[in-house]
């Protein structure tokens, strides 16, 4: 977990890891309809971030009526975990992933260097002081794997708060409707309350709720970022 910059200047794209790809596109549930350059052209829109952020604020911390959504969740973020560490000779990426006791990575790029070389360093869950209501340590730790690896590294973009944008819209490709609306809150929600209420200061309470539906629609945020055409790439 890492707070995003909230700066209002997405970071440089940089060109998305190749066999991370591959390797998504192997996974996903079915057709996206999202093509591959939308990843670069997001953009958080400062209104919408509030307004996720309000929502994921006033949500309760623990809701039963979210825990069908996390129990899909879990189990697919564990499929994608074993193909992630997986041996290659047996349709795996072979990605060596460690867990470790402070952030590893000061940015996009040193992440990046070591998933370009198969390995990866989580930053321990547990180690956070921020315990999630309905994660285990372990499932959580898996899901920071697979989300910097198919979400950052498989977008092109870094951790600034349009970046974590695009690697929730890519991401989210992985997941069942109903799986992505935990994602949802666990990525959209606790970034934008992380920026938009408490200025990057903290981070925002771990939870177990669905944010309103309008939120969780990646299509919504695809046919945004299919309508900008910017003036220079990143």
């Amino acid at each position: 977990m890492r707070v995003p910059a909230p700066s209002a200047d997405p970071s440089p794209c940089f060109a998305p890891v190749a066999y991370v790809c591959g390797g998504a596109r192997r996974h996903r549930p079915g057709p996206t309809g999202i093509a591959s350059q939308v990843y670069a052209r997001v953009r958080l829109d400062p209104v919408v971030g509030a307004a996720i952020a309000d929502a994921y604020v006033a949500a309760p911390v623990r809701d039963e009526r979210a825990y069908s959504a996390y129990a899909a969740f879990c189990r697919q973020t564990l499929r994608q975990y074993h193909l992630l560490v997986g041996r290659p000779e047996f349709g795996g990426l072979g990605v060596a992933v460690r867990i470790v006791d402070e952030d590893p990575y000061a940015d996009v790029e040193s992440m990046v260097h070591d998933v370009r070389r198969r390995r990866l360093k989580v930053w321990a869950s547990a180690a956070s002081g921020n315990p999630h209501p309905y994660l285990s340590d372990g499932e959580n730790d898996m899901f920071r794997a697979v989300h910097d690896v198919f979400g950052h590294a498989a977008s092109g973009r870094g951790f600034d708060r349009h970046g974590e944008e695009a690697a929730w819209l890519k991401h989210s490709t992985m997941y069942s409707p109903l799986a992505v609306r935990a994602l949802t809150t666990e990525t959209r929600g606790q970034n934008c309350a992380q920026i938009f209420r408490y200025g990057g200061d903290r981070f925002a309470e771990q939870k177990a709720a669905l944010l309103p539906r309008r939120f969780s629609d990646p299509r919504l945020v695809a046919a945004a970022a299919t309508e900008v055409r910017p003036s220079a790439p990143g």
